[in-house]
């Protein structure tokens, strides 16, 4: 018997891994979630999971039934989940952040040791480049065939209020449920390599030995540029993503930023290791995800993709991070750093002397040269 077991159930946990589990033909679907509401519904419609995925044209949906449901927070069912890793023969984590590793660390590892030669592939989509290392830290124990994997997911997804979905047209994720997902077609997700990852058998992940100039690309191409086109609309007071499509200047800003900032510094950074980073396959990259960001099909709201600036402008996230990179490879970030001032407003305010401070708190110590340097592009950007 094949069991997957999914922790978190987000739209990235239900929209790749649990349809990429089913379609793979697994025995038996678990997820763990925290959330009551979402565990009561679940269990009351049967397990039965609909997602509604956003092609070019249209909405359609997609089915996950049999799935069982679990909370960790509940003693009886934390029993079972104990059970259940020790089984599992792969597992999918896509929970908020890689802080929650700390929660889920202490009976996965139990499970673990109830059959610690058990081979287990745990796929980890928590946006961090270092996902996998950080849970096999929390975790820890002897598991010599337990293999923690990275991913790259360039696939945008969102939660839907079950009012909304009525609006629009859409299905929740189960009949009782107060939510629904949806998510993008686009389905290339990538993983790390590890012995034993020719027999997966969940659908839909792609292999690649060397996944860290991948993981930058999707971080500091297409996170960087998702955020700049986010904070240009908010700043023209433009509800959805898609509305862009209306506003083709500020289209052009991403362009620029995205292919001849961001792109030209990966693809001199990485260049030899993959078709992506040439000229030609970056600006096809470049110019897939400028029209799928704007997907009306999507109705991504310019809220959602702004949120948590504290984070975002982080010294390694996806503007700072990007605007170093350009930097590093000998280019000028000049829209990047447009943006990043633009959000910096929006967090610490349009005093000078706020915005350092706010940065000097912000970004890791000590402070150098190179932190100056970022701060002033941001202050003198125009």
């Amino acid at each position: 018997m094949k069991t997957f077991l999914g922790i978190g159930l987000g739209p990235i946990q239900t929209g790749i891994f649990l349809l990429g589990a089913s379609k793979g033909g697994f025995d038996r679907i678990v997820v763990a979630d925290v959330d009551k509401s979402l565990v009561k519904a679940l269990r009351a419609d049967k397990g039965f999971i609909t997602i509604n995925v956003a092609r070019k044209d249209t909405v359609n949906q997609e089915k996950i039934p049999n799935v069982e449901i679990y909370n960790p927070m509940e003693n009886g069912d934390l029993e079972k989940l104990v059970s259940i890793a020790a089984e599992a023969d792969e597992m999918a984590t896509a929970l908020p952040g890689v802080k929650f590793f700390a929660n889920i660390a202490p009976w996965l590892k139990q499970g673990f040791e109830k059959a610690p030669a058990r081979h287990r592939l745990i796929y980890t989509a928590e946006n961090n480049n270092h996902a996998a290392e950080l849970l096999n830290e929390a975790i820890g124990g002897s598991f010599p065939n337990t293999h923690y994997l990275n991913t790259v997911v360039g696939k945008m997804s969102g939660i839907i209020p079950a009012s909304e979905c009525a609006k629009r047209n859409l299905q929740p994720l189960s009949p009782s449920s107060d939510r629904g997902h949806l998510v993008e077609e686009f389905n290339r997700i990538l993983i790390s390599s590890c012995p034993g990852i020719g027999e997966r058998k969940t659908q839909g992940l792609i292999v690649k030995n060397d996944l860290l100039p991948f993981e930058e690309a999707k971080l500091y191409g297409h996170n960087a540029i998702h955020m700049l086109l986010g904070l240009h609309a908010s700043e023209n007071k433009i509800a959805f993503m898609h509305e862009l499509a209306r506003h083709q200047e500020i289209v052009e800003i991403g362009r620029r930023a995205f292919i001849d900032e961001s792109g030209k510094a990966l693809c001199k950074k990485w260049k030899g290791v993959d078709e992506l980073f040439t000229e030609k396959g970056f600006r096809d990259y470049a110019e897939d995800l400028l029209i799928r960001m704007v997907n009306p099909f999507l109705t991504d709201s310019v809220e959602r993709v702004c949120r948590d600036f504290e984070r975002k402008l982080g010294w390694d996230d996806r503007i700072i991070g990007t605007m170093r990179v350009v930097v590093s490879q000998g280019f000028n970030p000049t829209e990047l750093s447009k943006g990043a001032s633009f959000a910096a407003k929006r967090l610490f305010g349009p005093d000078i002397c706020e915005v350092r401070k706010g940065f000097e708190k912000l970004w890791p110590t000590p402070w150098t040269g190179k932190h100056e340097n970022v701060l002033e592009m941001i202050l003198s950007s125009k």
